[in-house]
């Protein structure tokens, strides 16, 4: 691990703090990328490798840190071990608008991957900010990334839906514990982008209706339900959910308070937290974005009796669709695969968590911990993960 990563001031505890060193699990490795001569600023956090290389998304934002790409890491390391993959967790980052100029975006990507190409234990995937073409630009130069466009043999997980169609299922599986039935239940989505949009359009099609979604400029309310595939056509004129006419806009942060059967935050992370998590009236939490709700706040969650899905449980569709593809499976045995990982895995954590009372993250995170050390136990050199 290169030391000059951290500032000066940077003591031994924040780094152990920060990383979580001492739980035996990683990171493994945690690299940054710098060159002033075209703007770039990136990390690559490498988790654990035990099961296999590590599969992790590309993420673009301009406010992204270090620390969250160690997070989002570790998410994909219990992610990936609690889907049964042979796959470790990784992630990586880099710092900067996703709407700048496609050339200048390809510039970056293309420069990041070959900074990485060494890196054989990281396979890259699509993520915020970033796509299938992203993702042609890095096997172009390196050969080693998932979510391709099917022009180069991929499976486009975020034109297909794989996340969304995995949060369905989670959802239907999850409707036994909370005796709720999906016809004619109320929806919310936060951040109505790719893994958003079609868990509304699964959702939809068992009978649920959308009544307020967001995005980063504002949202959008009709309790009448508002017309998903009409919205969705309407986002892809580059126009912000807020300023279509089929419902009343209301502010992003607002989105919160609309009462509903089921909330899905599907676009930052720590969007739920212990400030805002009261305002929330909903009996089902299904999280399609990584890391969208503070532990604190899934604490208090569970004390209102309010549900929530683990988000590396519940939005595990994306990388199981993506390891199915670097295995060369065809898309419908991907898609079946997602429905039934996903379909076993939150009934097993919601059974647990009700036989025990826990929090259902608590149950997920032990079985999905148990299952990375047994890969661990595999392993001649431990340490190395």
């Amino acid at each position: 691990m290169d030391a000059s990563m951290y500032k000066p001031e940077t003591s031994a505890a924040d780094i152990k703090s920060l990383f979580g060193f001492g739980d035996g699990l990683g990171p493994n490795k945690v690299i940054h990328v710098h060159e002033d001569s075209i703007g770039l600023d990136g990390v690559l956090v490498v988790d654990n490798v035990a099961a296999g290389p590590s599969i992790g998304g590309l993420r673009m934002a301009p406010d992204v840190t270090t620390e969250e790409c160690y997070r989002l890491a570790r998410a994909m390391t219990l992610k990936n071990a609690a889907a049964g993959l042979p796959h470790g967790g990784g992630k990586s980052v880099i710092k900067a608008d996703p709407r700048m100029p496609a050339t200048k975006k390809e510039t970056l990507v293309r420069a990041f991957a070959c900074a990485l190409r060494g890196v054989e234990d990281y396979i890259f995937g699509p993520d915020m900010g970033t796509n299938e073409l992203c993702m042609g630009w890095v096997r172009d130069e390196i050969g080693r990334s998932v979510g391709l466009p099917r022009a180069v043999g991929g499976i486009p997980l975020d034109d297909l839906g794989a996340t969304g169609w995995g949060l369905h299922h989670a959802v239907k599986t999850a409707l036994d514990f909370v005796d709720m039935k999906l016809d004619g239940a109320r929806v919310v989505v936060q951040g109505f982008g790719a893994v958003g949009y079609h868990a509304a359009r699964f959702l939809k099609g068992d009978g649920a209706k959308l009544i307020a979604a967001s995005d980063s400029q504002g949202g959008i309310r009709n309790d009448e339900g508002l017309d998903v595939a009409a919205l969705h056509a309407f986002k892809q004129t580059g126009k912000s959910v807020a300023e279509f006419d089929g419902g009343t806009p209301l502010d992003r942060d607002d989105l919160i308070a609309v009462p509903c059967d089921i909330w899905v935050p599907a676009a930052r992370p720590d969007v739920i937290t212990a400030d805002n998590v009261d305002r929330l009236e909903a009996r089902l939490v299904a999280q399609g974005a990584n890391i969208p709700v503070t532990l604190e706040a899934e604490r208090r969650l569970h004390e209102r009796n309010i549900l929530s899905l683990p988000d590396f449980i519940a939005n595990a569709g994306g990388v199981i669709c993506a390891a199915m593809e670097w295995h060369e499976a065809s898309e419908s045995a991907a898609f079946q695969a997602i429905e039934d990982k996903i379909t076993l895995n939150v009934r097993e954590v919601l059974e647990r968590a009700t036989t025990s009372g826990e929090l259902p993250r608590d149950a997920a995170v032990t079985m999905a911990q148990d299952r990375v050390r047994a890969a661990m136990n595999t392993r001649r050199w431990r340490t190395f993960y």
